[in-house]
């Protein structure tokens, strides 16, 4: 395949692969490995902490630091995070962290959620690249991204770890139908760990790839060294629904809320008690896995051993590679 496409071009990458922006598991050492390896890093919520901020003073300045370790690793392109709350609402964090970026000269951002009309003209004023993945995807949702200037769209999978779409359409169905829906590139989400996915995700029509789980059971990513083996010994027919929105691995905490999901609970409760609880910071970053729940996408079983950013992103890039 050929290594430049319109992902590559605007993005100022090698390779088209994004690694994904995780909660608590991402940090300097793990974007900065991914875009000196020809993808492109990117900073997710919490990175490098070990501890919620007081306030959003604290996030700006906590992403302010961060984003200068970045810099002493790479000099290449990486991006940030960003949550953006629903048309007409605003966020003290997604405010405070897109400030602390601009003003260290990030022109890269990934955001997460709803079209935010206010907060894209901020993005695109900037002259920023914007990467937008909606929870729930759809052609309508697409669209609507398209016209208030979204660069690139993320189409993600049921397959997927984290936040999982409410609409259980999987990866290989959903890239295809946004494809279809608009004239900027897209990427797939959504359970791809080996080169046989990204081959049928650019068969679909992707011209990249966007992954989270698979980077990390990587040598660089700052999730527990519990937490990688976890991944690298357990199977898709491991995993337990804890919510209509989450998944994990079986452990005691995990068990606990699959039960209360069963019986009725709501996954507003649940995601609640989840939040309230530390999120994944507790199970995920410091491998207290009975405590917390373990998210990852659904293809884990082939994944099989702990590797470096750069051996992961030659395995699935193999295609793009020039001899």
């Amino acid at each position: 395949m050929k290594t430049e496409n319109r992902v590559t071009e605007m993005l100022g990458i090698q390779y088209p692969i994004v690694q994904a922006a995780m909660s608590w598991l991402t940090d300097a050492k793990l974007v900065a490995a991914v875009s000196n390896a020809g993808g492109m890093g990117v900073m997710g919520p919490h990175a490098g902490y070990q501890t919620r901020p007081s306030g959003p003073d604290e996030v700006g300045q906590r992403i302010r630091n961060e984003i200068h370790k970045i810099k002493s690793l790479t000099e290449k392109p990486f991006a940030i995070n960003l949550y953006l709350p629903p048309d007409g609402q605003s966020d003290p964090y997604s405010k405070a962290t897109f400030e602390a970026a601009v003003a260290e000269g990030v022109r890269y951002f990934v955001t997460v959620g709803s079209v935010n009309r206010a907060m894209v003209k901020e993005i695109k004023d900037n002259d920023s690249k914007w990467i937008h993945r909606e929870l729930t995807p759809s052609p309508e949702a697409a669209k609507m991204a398209e016209q208030h200037g979204a660069d690139i769209l993320i189409a993600t999978g049921y397959d997927e770890g984290g936040t999982i779409p409410q609409n259980k359409i999987g990866t290989f169905s959903i890239v295809p139908t946004i494809v279809d829906a608009v004239s900027i590139p897209v990427m797939a989400t959504g359970g791809i760990n080996d080169i046989r996915g990204v081959r049928a995700a650019f068969a679909l029509g992707a011209e990249a790839v966007y992954l989270g789980t698979r980077f990390i059971a990587s040598e660089e990513c700052p999730a527990a060294e519990a937490t990688k083996q976890d991944i690298v010994q357990s199977k898709g027919s491991d995993l337990i629904m804890v919510s209509s929105f989450s998944r994990s691995t079986p452990h005691k905490f995990a068990r606990e809320l699959e039960a209360m999901y069963r019986n009725g609970e709501s996954t507003e409760n649940i995601e609640k008690r989840i939040s309230e609880n530390g999120g994944v910071s507790k199970s995920m970053l410091h491998g207290k896995l009975d405590e917390g729940t373990i998210t990852t996408n659904t293809a884990i079983d082939l994944i099989t051993e702990v590797k470096s950013s750069k051996e992961i992103i030659h395995e699935l890039m193999a295609d793009f590679i020039k001899e």
